[in-house]
């Protein structure tokens, strides 16, 4: 599942997986460690962490196990703190790297607040993100597009009795397939992809597409009254067959696949090297 709460935060140019839980971001623990540590085996420095400070051993109050994207691209149990957790468990971290990261973690608890209160703060920042990358305008403001649907048809999700992240994921899936032809963890080996984002490095066929089937099920769903995943399942297959029909009319016309094997990683490169010659 492409979870829009489930993101990459950066921290001094390592990634850390964190999503938002009960309201507000959680982190991946064993991120955080590699980031301050450079440790070449995480779970083995949080392990003796544990076993040091007898009040870590157990995920409550200070951590919890939440579901973040693996390697692999699949969702797995992952031990995750908030900020106040995080800042609990560094303190056993002997790492100059430390008190940065305190600061950072303040810094982005603050714009998390700023966040809720403005939630346009948040659309403006993710925009800002994108740019910084160096993605083209329009392509910005496609992904920004799809960003909205995707929440819209999560937030119907939710409404009509999708509870878990297993939900999310067929329910995402079953559009996919319907309008690929692939799930997305199939589409993402394509791409040759492991934990990024999938849709961060769709092209523009492959957004629109994508928006035209999250778009089409969440009306779905409305003029049905869906309620019940292997109900809204149903409507997420027809949402996404709207799209697979468009897919296969496009690529008549085009001559060739819409799904790339290209990904913004690839481009940037290429790039590089082109400025560089």
């Amino acid at each position: 599942m492409e979870n829009p709460t489930n993101q990459i935060a950066i921290f001094k140019g390592k990634s850390i997986r964190k999503i938002i839980y009960q309201k507000e971001w959680w982190f991946s623990i064993l991120d955080v460690i590699q980031a301050i540590t450079d440790s070449p085996q995480p779970k083995t420095y949080w392990a003796k962490m544990k076993d040091r400070d007898k009040s870590l051993s157990e995920p409550f109050p200070f951590w919890e196990q939440l579901k973040l994207a693996a390697e692999d691209g699949k969702m797995r149990e992952t031990d995750c703190a908030n900020t106040e957790g995080l800042l609990r468990i560094i303190q056993n971290i002997p790492s100059p790297k430390v008190e940065p990261l305190k600061r950072w973690l303040a810094k982005v608890g603050y714009e998390r607040i700023q966040e809720v209160e403005n939630p346009e703060l948040a659309t403006k920042r993710t925009r800002l993100l994108y740019k910084l990358k160096g993605y083209p305008e329009d392509w910005i403001e496609k992904r920004m597009r799809g960003i909205a649907i995707r929440e819209e048809l999560t937030d119907e999700w939710k409404r009509r009795g999708a509870e878990t992240n297993t939900d999310y994921e067929i329910l995402t899936a079953e559009i996919s397939q319907a309008t690929f032809g692939i799930k997305p963890n199939e589409y993402k080996k394509i791409k040759g992809l492991k934990r990024e984002n999938l849709r961060d490095h769709m092209d523009d066929f492959e957004l629109i597409l994508t928006m035209l089937g999250e778009r089409t099920t969440a009306e779905i769903h409305r003029t049905k009254d869906t309620r019940g995943v292997p109900r809204l399942k149903d409507d997420a297959r027809r949402g996404g067959e709207v799209a697979g029909t468009a897919r296969k009319q496009i690529e008549r016309n085009i001559g060739r696949p819409v799904i790339s094997k290209n990904n913004f990683l690839k481009n940037r490169k290429t790039k590089k090297l082109k400025s560089k010659i």
